[in-house]
Formats: C-alpha cells, structure tokens, sequence
C-alpha cells in the first residue's frame, strides 16, 4: 500500500489482479438467442391480453357513445312529433331529427297507425295502418306513431311510440 500525497492509503493493483478483472468481465456475451426468444414469447402472452383489453374498451366506448346520440336523436324526434300539429305524416319531423344531428334523413323513419273504434262499445276497437283514414285528419283522431332511429354505421338501433289524440 502506498499514501499518496495527502497521506491516504492508496491500493495498487497488480497486472495479475487487472487480468482477472478482465477475464470475468469477458465471460458475460450477453443474452443468448433463447432467452431472446423466451423474453419476447413472455412479452407476448402478456401484452396479448393486455391489447384485446384495450381494443375492447375502445369499442365498448364507441358503442356507448352512438347509442346515446341515437337515444339524444330518437327523443329529439318524438318531441318534434309530440308538438307538431295533428297531421297525417310525420316523417319530416323525424327525420329533421336525424338532420340535426348531422345524420341522413333516412336514419329516422316511422310507422304510423291510428285507432278505428268498433261499432258497438261493448266490443273493441282496432289499430289499423297509416296515420289518417283520407286526406285529412279527422276529429276525436288517435293516432300511434312509431319512430325508429338507426346509427350512420348501422350498429345500434332503437325505437320510441308517441301516442296522439284529441281526447
């Protein structure tokens, strides 16, 4: 051992010691071709699932998104029905529901049926197809009007009734 100038002890290593160091250092070549490959085949069966997680909340998401603006689309559109005035068509205010949404007209569409009461009122009536019997409509009308809305992509759907009638 030898001081240096401050009076420390300094350790000097001898050529024996620094070929040792060197010979150790060497025998580590890094990662062999099959613990490459079992790291990346590990890799793999985590990330997998990790990925469909991922691809199935970003669907789940999506769908959860164009299934309120079809709900946000079928109600705008039942209102629209609901206030216009007693008619015997109502595609046009569903249809502008759709519009307003930036969707085609033809996402909305409707099915419309009135109430025809029997002759007797011991017996019942009946719902016939088509919103008025003429041109149109007629006094003490009920009429049920069926609005379906579908998504631009066609993956969700769904349908409201609107019930009116003078009585």
């Amino acid at each position: 051992m030898d001081r240096d100038h401050n009076g420390s002890v300094m350790d000097i290593a001898t050529h024996e010691e620094i070929d040792c160091a060197i010979d150790t250092s060497a025998a580590d070549g890094g990662f062999s071709l099959v613990e490459l490959i079992m790291t990346i085949a590990l890799m793999a069966i985590l990330i997998a699932p990790l990925m469909v997680g991922v691809v199935s909340t970003i669907r789940a998401s999506s769908n959860t998104r164009v299934l309120a603006q079809v709900q946000t689309v079928l109600q705008n559109a039942a209102d629209r029905v609901n206030r216009a005035p007693k008619k015997c068509d109502y595609t046009v205010y569903a249809q502008a529901a759709a519009q307003s949404e930036g969707w085609a007209a033809d996402r909305a569409s409707i099915v419309q049926s009135r109430f025809v009461p029997a002759a007797s009122p011991t017996s019942a009536g009946s719902w016939v197809s088509g919103a008025c019997s003429g041109a149109i409509p007629e006094d003490l009308l009920v009429q049920v009007i069926t609005i379906t809305v579908t998504s631009p992509t066609g993956s969700v759907q769904s349908s409201i009734q609107v019930v009116k009638s003078d009585i």
